[in-house]
């Protein structure tokens, strides 16, 4: 059974590049400024325009107004909206209706609780994620680095596709893969020399290590 791969929080050609020659099914653009991996919509628009068809385009959104989402997919040619915030499940529907496009919810995890909602979310979306919840002084609700008890995850099913995310490394990714299960991975700092700047060869490493784990 193959994983399903995303590199998330791409910044320049080179990394993009990276992920795309070595397999990677999706890549995430952030447009959450707090975050050292945001992206203008001209930048965006510049990364999304070398995406090839197979491979599809994420937009990552914090909580986002219209204003914000409109702007966006009027400039960036998208195929999914992450939502990572504290977007209520109705939220979630009318974006996927309003949009037409995939929607995919980030659900932040530190205990088996935070589980609750999740068939909910996974009746409106077409794919959750499931990520470290952050730290108490955090600025941005991913990307920070940290991990979670992946046992939770154990025995559970969802209707929906799902990936694993929080602290994903070249490292701990084959790991993570056969402890949960998980049929995709999403990763982002794990795979950066600097906050924001990937690294083309942890990527490629990465990428590598998630197709040989399964």
């Amino acid at each position: 059974m193959t994983v399903t791969t995303k590199i998330c929080g791409l910044t320049d050609p080179a990394a993009l590049e990276a992920a795309i020659r070595h397999g990677a099914d999706m890549v995430g653009l952030v447009f959450f400024p707090p975050s050292p991996r945001a992206v203008s919509v001209e930048d965006a628009a510049m990364l999304a325009a070398r995406v090839p068809d197979r491979v599809l385009k994420v937009g990552l959104f914090v909580d986002p107004d219209d204003a914000l989402i409109e702007r966006v997919t009027a400039g960036v040619s998208l195929d999914v909206l992450q939502l990572h915030g504290d977007e209520p499940i109705e939220r979630c529907a009318e974006l996927k209706a309003r949009t037409g496009k995939q929607v995919f919810k980030a659900i932040k995890v530190r205990e088996a609780g935070d589980l609750d909602l999740s068939d909910k979310y996974a009746e409106v979306c077409d794919t959750l994620l499931f990520d470290a919840k952050p730290p108490a002084d955090a600025t941005r609700p991913g990307g920070n680095a940290e991990t979670f008890d992946w046992t939770v995850l154990e025995g559970r099913t969802w209707a929906k596709p799902w990936l694993l995310a929080g602290g994903l490394t070249p490292d701990n990714v084959a790991t993570a893969i056969r402890s949960t299960g998980c049929p995709g991975v999403d990763a982002s700092s794990g795979l950066e020399s600097a906050p924001g700047k990937k690294d083309p060869e942890l990527i490629r490493r990465f990428l590598e290590a998630a197709r040989k784990a399964r």
